[in-house]
């Protein structure tokens, strides 16, 4: 991607000038951002979508100043008829689930992939949403079907009403309104107010989301994956020869403390073990996602990743789907080339080491990887 090169999604800026200008900073409104633009399925698709066990989905109702929210499956005849007003049905991470979801994603990888989350659609009947919220996310609302009308602005208090199924603010007070029609495109910072409402009938609307860690939680994932990175140096053991005896069994001795402390600061200052443990961190996937064993195939007409697969790199090592694979010279550009276009040609593929080539049929067994179809012989599956 030319990431100097001025484009319609973003109203005419480049996606440099954008993330200069608006990523984390302000909203940006972009009317006929995607003209055309196809829904990734249908209403029925997407409430049998909502009734798997398989799938990440909410009922969300609002009946005057009551709130009713219900967590999937969510079956078909669990839901009103789409001519009552004042509810929604939303489905997380629709593209693990539909090649064309995915594809809906693609035209915003301007944006690191590390902080991609997943792509939410909700279809809404009249007057359907979830209220006045803040997220700690950055996001692009994409108009597919029908209208909404937004109500966004900064807030300047974050508590939400008590009492109720969803964290509704308590106070709001918007400082823009807009409708948005099919193929309009809204960008909000994390923590902005909004609040979402289908307007004029039934809509159709797609977020793309990218997630901002959370420093604590963070921090507790990689202790446990610098814990469990693979460690070739000899174990060190806590030796107290001199401890004398004591008259108080249950104090710890400093001794021990100065030790443990030592012990994690020691796993800190290993050459890139932070950084392969967020690498591993960053990459895995989410707790649902399950990849069909032994699909196979080979690397003889490219090969492409799987819309489910999460794929990063850094100096050293690619991370894919939680994993850490150390890299270096031809091969370390053709995987990261694989990371970033999310496929390889069969020339790239011949260019790889037979270890390399060894290490992605194990992908391809795995699931992670799909072969590519010869040409004349139909797309290429996904």
């Amino acid at each position: 991607m030319d990431v100097d090169a001025r484009i319609p999604l973003l109203g005419g800026l480049s996606p440099a000038q954008f993330m200069r200008r608006h990523w984390g900073r302000k909203p940006l409104l972009v009317r006929r951002a995607w003209p055309g633009v196809q829904a990734p399925l249908s209403r029925a698709q997407l409430f049998a979508l909502a009734a798997s066990d398989d799938v990440e989905s909410r009922f969300v109702r609002r009946q005057g100043t009551a709130w009713e929210v219900r967590h999937g499956p969510l079956p078909r005849r669990s839901l009103p008829p789409v001519a009552t007003s004042g509810w929604t049905v939303l489905v997380q991470g629709l593209d693990l689930h539909l090649d064309a979801a995915r594809e809906l994603v693609e035209p915003f990888r301007f944006v690191p992939e590390a902080r991609f989350d997943d792509l939410m659609i909700s279809w809404a009947s009249e007057g359907g949403g979830v209220g006045p919220h803040i997220d700690a996310y950055d996001v692009f609302l994409l108009q597919l079907a029908g209208r909404r009308r937004w109500r966004v602005g900064r807030v300047a208090d974050p508590s939400w009403i008590e009492g109720l199924p969803l964290r509704i603010l308590r106070r709001f007070e918007p400082e823009d309104e807009w409708v948005l029609e099919p193929g309009d495109l809204l960008y909000l910072p994390p923590l902005w107010g909004h609040d979402g409402e289908a307007f004029g009938g039934e809509c159709l609307g797609c977020s793309v989301g990218f997630r901002t860690p959370e420093a604590q939680g963070l921090a507790a994932e990689l202790l446990q994956r610098l814990a469990d990175l693979d460690d070739e140096c000899v174990a060190q053991h806590y030796r107290d020869r001199g401890q004398p005896a004591v008259a108080n069994p249950g104090e710890i001795p400093a001794a021990l403390v100065d030790f443990a402390r030592q012990a994690v600061a020691s796993r800190l200052r290993e050459p890139g073990a932070l950084a392969r443990a967020l690498g591993e961190v960053l990459s895995e996937p989410k707790p649902r996602v399950w990849f069909e064993d032994g699909a196979g195939g080979s690397l003889e007409h490219g090969v492409h990743l799987d819309r489910r697969t999460r794929m990063l790199y850094d100096a050293r090592h690619v991370y894919i789907n939680g994993e850490s694979f150390r890299v270096g010279g031809r091969d370390a550009r053709l995987l990261r080339r694989l990371a970033d276009a999310r496929g390889l040609s069969a020339a790239d593929c011949a260019l790889l080491s037979a270890q390399a080539r060894e290490v992605l049929g194990g992908w391809l067994a795995d699931g992670w990887l799909r072969a590519a179809k010869a040409k004349g012989r139909g797309e290429e599956g996904r």
